[in-house]
């Protein structure tokens, strides 16, 4: 399995969208500070995710997180 998966900093207002085989393995690189480019918004926890068949429904499915629509769509989800 794939997933494309949308990680909330617990100190931060700040969103990280992307895509792996392991959501576990993933997110505990992210907190381990792996991910140079988030490191400053440390630490991370899964607020959404979804399961893909193959890693290329997983990767067109971030790059959507990554559009104004997607944005609006997570909002919608991620918004109680």
């Amino acid at each position: 399995m794939f997933y494309a998966y949308v990680l909330k900093s617990k100190m931060h207002d700040y969103f990280y969208k992307g895509h792996c085989q392991d959501l576990d393995k993933r997110l505990a690189e992210h907190n381990a500070g792996k991910t140079q480019s988030n490191r400053p918004y440390l630490p991370f926890e899964i607020v959404y995710f979804e399961e893909f068949e193959s890693e290329s429904g997983a990767i067109q499915r971030e790059k959507y997180f990554k559009t104004s629509r997607g944005r609006k769509f997570l909002k919608k989800m991620l918004t109680p």
